[in-house]
């Protein structure tokens, strides 16, 4: 049976983290800043080691690795946007809306993984969108409940209705596509990606419901989400502004789960509200402030799960 929830995550350690202007133009989150390419890079792998260690301690297993200095790849550190990785053996590389993203897909990585006694039975590589300006940005895009083969997904320029219903028909998972928008400068603008309002976990959905302006696309996210048994924690527009929606869970070997959010997220939450997380696993918020200022991705971009299955020996 599918499991939500992987305790192998893989992360990149950045080269040359900074700000990217070709990404700016639809992510609001992305702040610039007067400090050196090379100051800000030191910040960037500082807060990296320090969230990798974190996770360590709780026994959850990390693979970094390390970003390749050339090309220049501002947001390597994010890798959740070019691949997944599925329990049937499938890995997916997915079409990037920035043209200098699209350099961070690298075969290597794969290869680490195969290398790594993991078992790849196929490479499904859907950056041919891109010739056509569709994008799909893997686990920004979609938010999948694994379990139960749901996949919710807000429409934006980086999330493309045929992609998507792509994605939905070769995997197999029921497709729910909302519109979900954000108020920036007085005007109504759509949020980037899914994975910014809202996180599924086993047994846990937190989601800014507000987000969502169609009242019956509203209802069916709520409906479908206490179908599968998710317990509905709803945060605030302010609240997902500081990355509260951006969350994952990850387990350890000995099967504990915790909830990974940036320090900023857990900061922004309610008592009550962490006390609904805590009650289903324990938390983890590292402090991330300059990935999360000039990035404009916070915890749960950082972390690519690997759910491909071990080659049995």
């Amino acid at each position: 049976m599918s499991q939500q929830t992987s305790s192998t995550i893989l992360m990149v350690r950045p080269s040359n983290f900074g700000f990217n202007p070709e990404t700016a133009s639809n992510n609001f989150y992305q702040k610039q800043d007067e400090r050196t390419a090379d100051a800000i890079n030191a910040l960037a792998v500082t807060e990296f080691d320090g969230f990798v260690q974190l996770l360590q301690e709780k026994g959850i297993h990390v693979l970094v690795v390390e970003d390749s200095p050339n090309p220049v790849k501002t947001d390597a550190i994010f890798p959740n946007n070019w691949f997944s990785t599925h329990d049937d053996g499938k890995v997916i590389l997915y079409p990037m809306f920035s043209s200098n993203r699209r350099l961070e897909r690298r075969k290597d990585i794969i290869e680490l993984l195969i290398n790594g006694g993991f078992k790849v039975d196929e490479i499904i590589d859907l950056s041919f969108f891109e010739q056509d300006e569709q994008y799909l940005e893997g686990t920004g895009s979609l938010i999948l409940d694994r379990v139960n083969h749901v996949c919710y997904a807000c429409r934006s320029v980086r999330t493309h209705a045929v992609p998507l219903e792509y994605f939905s028909r070769i995997m197999d998972y029921e497709l729910i596509e909302f519109d979900a928008m954000q108020e920036i400068n007085g005007r109504l603008s759509p949020i980037y990606h899914t994975n910014v309002m809202m996180h599924v976990g086993s047994d846990v959905a937190v989601i800014c419901l507000e987000s969502i302006p169609s009242s019956a696309e509203r209802l069916q996210v709520q409906v479908y989400l206490e179908k599968t048994g998710k317990k509905i924690i709803p945060i605030t527009t302010k609240q997902k502004f500081e990355f509260a929606g951006n969350m994952l869970e990850v387990q350890n070997e000995q099967g504990e789960k915790f909830t990974v959010m940036s320090n900023a997220a857990l900061n922004s939450l309610s008592t009550a509200q962490v006390k609904s997380i805590e009650k289903y696993t324990e938390i983890i918020a590292p402090p991330i402030p300059t990935i999360e200022k000039l990035g404009g991705g916070s915890a749960r971009c950082m972390m690519a799960e690997i759910f491909l299955p071990l080659v049995k020996v």
